[in-house]
């Protein structure tokens, strides 16, 4: 019964760890950008609880054992917006941002000019440029993005000559799954190296939705709830039990 218990409890934990992945991805359906995780499961065979007074050795018990989750990195669908400053990125690559805690990356390319001229994301974070953040004057128009990430701009009111301010820095991991999610839809490195992806392309006037199916998800919700309330019938089902045999066996005959 105790072996029982255990493997139970084991599967109960999995299935809570599961719940929050799964749980995660369907409160970012709508997040721009926003990639996929799944959890990793693997078998973790241990020696079951016993006596050690046993001649023989005991059956080696199998366990489920949370072993950590894996990025989905697919391409989500492209949504037109129109906006100049919205871009999506068609390939691995990711766009550098600056925070206080350094250089971190996403796939979030819905962009803003703050009040210092600066492009930033949605988060006021700064977006970097192969030179730095890009900056922009305030007599700047007509805001061009080419598919390399070169940023231009009609310069002045009367002017009819391109002024190029940056190029988007666009970068790209040789193993994504080591990155590490932050909030504000950020990923740091996680100790990957980031190269300069010039393979990606940016589509301005598009932005990349979440690649979360809203469907399937919701199912796997309720597939994880239905389990983990047969395990835990099950666990009290063996507490019951096991409650029971302690009944009967202080029952003993006068």
């Amino acid at each position: 019964m105790k072996n029982t218990l255990l493997v139970a409890l084991s599967r109960s934990m999995a299935l809570e760890r599961q719940m929050d992945v799964v749980a995660n991805n369907v409160a970012n359906v709508n997040t721009n950008g926003f990639k996929a995780s799944n959890s990793l499961f693997e078998e973790f065979m241990k020696t079951g609880a016993h006596e050690d007074n046993f001649s023989a050795s005991d059956r080696r018990i199998s366990f489920v054992q949370d072993r950590s989750t894996m990025n989905d990195f697919s391409q989500g669908a492209n949504d037109r917006t129109g906006n100049p400053l919205d871009v999506a990125i068609n390939g691995k690559g990711f766009l550098a941002v600056q925070t206080p805690g350094g250089e971190r990356y996403t796939r979030d390319g819905g962009m803003q000019i703050n009040a210092q001229g600066q492009l930033v994301t949605s988060s006021g974070y700064p977006v970097l440029g192969t030179g730095g953040p890009i900056v922009f004057q305030q007599t700047d128009r007509d805001i061009k993005i080419s598919e390399d990430g070169t940023v231009t701009v009609r310069e002045g009111t009367t002017t009819q000559v391109d002024a190029v301010r940056g190029k988007l820095k666009l970068v790209s991991f040789d193993n994504p799954q080591s990155l590490k999610r932050e909030g504000s839809n950020l990923y740091s490195s996680g100790g990957a190296v980031a190269h300069n992806d010039t393979s990606s392309r940016v589509n301005q006037g598009f932005i990349e939705k979440s690649n979360v199916n809203a469907i399937a998800e919701m199912s796997r919700l309720m597939e994880i709830s239905r389990i983990y309330q047969s395990v835990a019938s099950m666990m009290q089902q063996q507490g019951d039990l096991r409650k029971s045999a302690i009944q009967s066996l202080a029952d003993v005959p006068a």
